[in-house]
């Protein structure tokens, strides 16, 4: 018999609104986790974890608490470009890390994800092969936009709390 493995699911996009937190919104709505509470995680990712990029919908009642790593940008100004990513590193036996960043630029963002991942693995005394990454940007124009990527670990319901 196999042992349960974490499905990690990796999701992009962009938004634009009114205002930034419009914008935010429309970004989270686009990724499909727009009706949950965000529970942000601190970037570790578990041994038995596949990590894997999509936009399948989760399965979920309205307001359920989802557990995440979020990497969002946002700009208002006219002309300025917003950039968010999501790195990760994976060692089977051991488990991996995320490192969220944003910035202004693609680059920007590529080179801080690559950057951080290899000192938390310098730090951890460990080789956690090739990094991995998703980013996404949003280029404003006359309305506030963000950028967002989200790793998505799991759902939990209210249902426990209601006793």
């Amino acid at each position: 018999m196999s042992e349960a493995r974490l499905r990690i699911t990796v999701r992009t996009a962009t938004g634009v609104g009114r205002t930034p937190i419009s914008a935010f919104d429309d970004a989270l709505h686009g990724a499909g986790v727009a009706d949950f509470n965000l529970l942000t995680l601190s970037s570790v990712i578990p041994p038995r974890s596949d990590v894997v990029r999509t936009d399948a919908p989760l399965v979920s009642q309205h307001g359920d608490k989802l557990y995440c790593v979020v990497a969002a940008a946002h700009s208002e100004l006219r002309g300025e470009s917003a950039w968010a990513g999501l790195g990760w590193v994976y060692d089977e036996p051991l488990g991996g890390l995320f490192v969220e960043h944003h910035s202004g630029s693609k680059e920007s963002v590529e080179e801080l994800i690559d950057m951080s991942l290899g000192d938390m693995v310098r730090r951890r005394g460990r080789d956690a092969g090739a990094v991995d990454r998703v980013v996404t940007g949003a280029h404003c124009t006359d309305q506030p936009v963000c950028a967002l990527v989200v790793a998505t670990y799991a759902v939990e319901s209210w249902e426990a709390a209601r006793g």
